[in-house]
Order: structure tokens, then sequence, then C-alpha cells
């Protein structure tokens, strides 16, 4: 029973402390989720930011909620090369979803279809939100995000969630 109470108090502190122990949370997280071989870009990083084409890989009605400014919606479920296919292959992209998952797997694609410069943002959506960065929708900043589901909204700690 003890190491039940233990995994508990544990999850609890996580939870309870939002600021410093969920980016300590969020950060195993990402480590679990994210290959190695695989770039991330820092929010920190503005010069690779400012010259980065953003694509957006969630599903069209999580984009449809808020996105980066600029960026173009490229889907996951319905990505499809021919989307790209006009895009520089020169150019640095960065790759985003909720979280870096399915970016990442969308930037693998892009990465073996000859695209030299392939980024996923770190952290993704919820990330650059939580640290107060702006989102869009129909050209006007919102405070609303997509979640994606209860579960993973947990780690959306700013902004309007919406499911």
């Amino acid at each position: 029973m003890k190491p039940l109470i233990s995994v508990f108090f544990v999850l609890f502190f996580l939870y309870s402390w939002n600021v410093g122990a969920q980016s300590i949370a969020y950060r195993t997280l990402l480590k679990g989720i994210y290959d190695k071989d695989f770039p991330t870009v820092q929010i920190e990083d503005q010069e690779l930011l400012n010259s980065a084409l953003f694509l957006d890989t969630r599903e069209k009605d999580e984009y449809e909620v808020s996105h980066i400014q600029g960026a173009l919606w490229v889907g996951f479920e319905e990505f499809d090369l021919k989307i790209v296919n006009n895009l520089d292959r020169n150019q640095p992209l960065v790759v985003y979803c909720s979280i870096g998952a399915r970016s990442q797997e969308i930037g693998k694609k892009l990465k073996k279809a000859g695209f030299k410069e392939v980024y996923n943002l770190y952290g993704g959506i919820f990330h650059w939100v939580n640290e107060g960065l702006p989102v869009y929708a129909n050209g006007h900043q919102t405070q609303k995000v997509h979640a994606y589901n209860r579960a993973w909204g947990i780690w959306l700690s700013k902004g309007e969630k919406v499911y």
C-alpha cells in the first residue's frame, strides 16, 4: 500500500505545483516521446524561428481554434506531400502539434521527401502558449487553444482550453 500512496503523492505534487513541477513533468514526458535523432527547436531560438515556415500538423478543427501566426495547416491524418510540394526544400520548416508527437512523425516524412531543414517545435503549441506567446484565429489574436482532449489538456496551463 505504501508504494501506491507514494505514487499518488508524487503525482499530486507534480500537478499541484503548476509552474516548476509541471515543467519537470512536461520535460520528462517530452523526453520519452521525442526521438533523439530528430532535431527540435526551442522558442528561445528566435533567429531560426523568424526565418522558418511553421507547419501545423494538428487536425483541422484544432488549427481553426488557434494556431501560430502564419502557420500553414498540413494536418496529420490528412497529411499529403502534395500540400507542401511547392515549398522551397531549402527553407527551414518548423512542424508543431499539441506537444510534438504528431509533428515529429510529419517532420520525418518531410525529411524523407527531401526537405533539408525540418525542426520539431519543442513542447508544441502547448509550450508556446504556456510561455506567453500568441496564437491566432481568423487573423486575430486569441486566448483559445484546442487542448486535444482532457487528458492531454493538463499540460496546457495558460490560455482558454477548448475540447
